[in-house]
């Protein structure tokens, strides 16, 4: 398939559970589209109940849409073969406790076909990429939730796969732990890897995707490139570096001797609170 076949297509799908009130049947996913194209990093955000891991489900095959169709690189996603190219990183993804980082994604990897050098070499890698090279050899029920994240999303990358799915992958895990794993998708994303994720915290998505929709009770609300969603139509930003107070004052005269703009605020601009942390204790190591 070219670079023209979408990464994921999914087109129209509906998703209904029978719940045990009365047998009444209650819409997960109503009419939901969405087109990644590879290379992607497509983030998809709602608040938790609003269809995200129910659409990523059924994208990988795991529920039956009750009507619409999903498609991974052009392959249905009822079909086995779909999956040959994808990683799938669940939210709370379920290890052996008492096998080794290194044990662990050796596991996964026979899974997948893989052994002998090949396998030990991928390993590395990933472990390196991944920075638990030095947690190799500790059994992964002493891992820290940040770290069982990194080594799911090791495990994810094992067969080499063209599309990474993430459901929710930084929730539960601090700031350093977050920024760790946002770094890695889009380590990702610089190889050409196509990578779709779910999430509710809202700052993160920003960071990392190109491409976001917005999903609420089942429907997609908005969609489209993160830049045009976030721009406010009718403001321009400037921004100044060693601005002194006469320069200021000017550039306020000729905003007023214009007299179509206006001033919405002046002041310095904002960091966010979490990256004044990661700042202040990266600061003191």
């Amino acid at each position: 398939m070219g670079e023209t076949t979408p990464a994921v297509e999914i087109r129209n799908l509906v998703k209904d559970f029978r719940t045990s009130f009365r047998k009444k049947l209650l819409r997960a996913v109503d009419d939901v589209s969405i087109t990644i194209m590879p290379g992607e990093v497509y983030g998809l955000i709602g608040p938790n109940g609003s269809g995200k891991s129910t659409t990523m489900k059924a994208l990988l095959g795991l529920v039956a849409p009750t009507s619409g169709q999903c498609a991974i690189f052009g392959k249905d996603s009822l079909k086995v073969d779909s999956r040959n190219d994808v990683g799938f990183l669940p939210e709370n993804p379920y290890f052996y406790k008492h096998l080794s980082g290194n044990e662990t994604l050796r596991f996964y990897g026979k899974l997948c076909g893989l052994g002998g050098s090949a396998l030990q070499e991928r390993v590395e890698e990933l472990l390196e990429m991944v920075d638990l090279t030095g947690a190799r050899d500790r059994r992964v029920g002493g891992y820290s939730k940040g770290m069982l994240q990194r080594i799911g999303l090791a495990q994810a990358l094992i067969q080499k796969p063209r599309l990474v799915i993430l459901d929710e992958p930084t929730a539960g895990v601090d700031p350093v732990g977050s920024r760790q794993i946002r770094d890695l998708i889009l380590k990702l994303s610089e190889q050409g890897i196509t990578v779709f994720l779910c999430s509710h915290l809202l700052e993160q998505v920003q960071e990392v995707c190109n491409q976001v929709g917005i999903i609420f009770q089942g429907r997609m609300v908005k969609e489209g490139r993160l830049e045009d969603l976030i721009a406010i139509e009718d403001q321009t930003e400037i921004v100044l570096q060693d601005a002194d107070e006469r320069l200021i004052e000017g550039i306020h005269g000729m905003v007023e001797r214009d007299g179509r703009a206006s001033v919405v605020r002046t002041g310095k601009p904002r960091t966010t609170l979490e990256r004044l942390f990661l700042r202040e204790i990266s600061e003191e190591e």
